[in-house]
């Protein structure tokens, strides 16, 4: 799947401000700093469609961009930032949960990890959430080009020996680059071959 156009649409603070359920939703969350806004603007291929910001924290509401007039790209709040204050935190946490809970056109949940870092106790936490609740996820790892090759296999290792503990059947897992633009063509395809099946589903619904 090639982008054509992506458009910013309308963010809101809390899920019943959401836009009508038209379209299938993606929503892409992570640690604070972890490259949501640069993979956004890659996978689009539109430079500054999502702000990127160095200070982590910034992205405070769910931000809806509309792809191709197909569906929804949806940027959801960072988590695990320190420097914001822990009521904030908290809140920001509730919502994104209530979102990701509760929106029934929301298909896949992308829970980014930065390819750098050991597996970190607060993804660990969301991705367990995301299992426990039995919501449909994906594992991307951001900045692949910033290690060797073989680094990066260690850590998506380590995560999936972590997760293994929990889980019978490990979510699909890419590997990306903002800079170099690896991992595109894989979350595009994985994205059009989910619209599809969205669409049978709704057709079904409608029997």
């Amino acid at each position: 799947m090639q982008v054509k156009k992506a458009m910013f649409t309308m963010s809101s603070p809390n899920l019943a401000g959401c836009p009508e359920e038209r379209f299938p939703e993606y929503a892409f969350v992570g640690r604070s700093n972890v490259g949501k806004s640069s993979l956004i603007n890659m996978l689009t291929g539109i430079k500054n469609l999502a702000r990127t910001s160095s200070d982590p924290g910034k992205t405070r509401l769910i931000n809806y961009f509309l792809v191709d007039d197909l569906w929804y790209l949806v940027d959801l709040p960072g988590y695990g930032y320190a420097r914001i204050a822990k009521g904030k935190r908290k809140g920001w946490d509730a919502m994104v949960r209530e979102y990701i809970e509760g929106r029934s056109s929301l298909f896949y949940t992308f829970l980014l990890i930065d390819s750098r870092l050991e597996p970190q106790e607060s993804d660990l936490r969301f991705i367990g959430w995301l299992g426990e609740k039995g919501l449909p996820c994906c594992l991307v790892f951001t900045k692949a080009d910033k290690l060797s090759k073989s680094k990066v296999q260690f850590t998506i290792q380590a995560f999936k020996d972590e997760m293994q503990k929990k889980w019978e059947e490990l979510p699909p897992i890419f590997i990306t680059s903002s800079h170099s633009g690896a991992g595109k063509a894989e979350i595009l395809s994985f994205i059009s071959h989910s619209n599809e099946e969205y669409s049978h589903l709704l057709e079904q619904d409608k029997k």
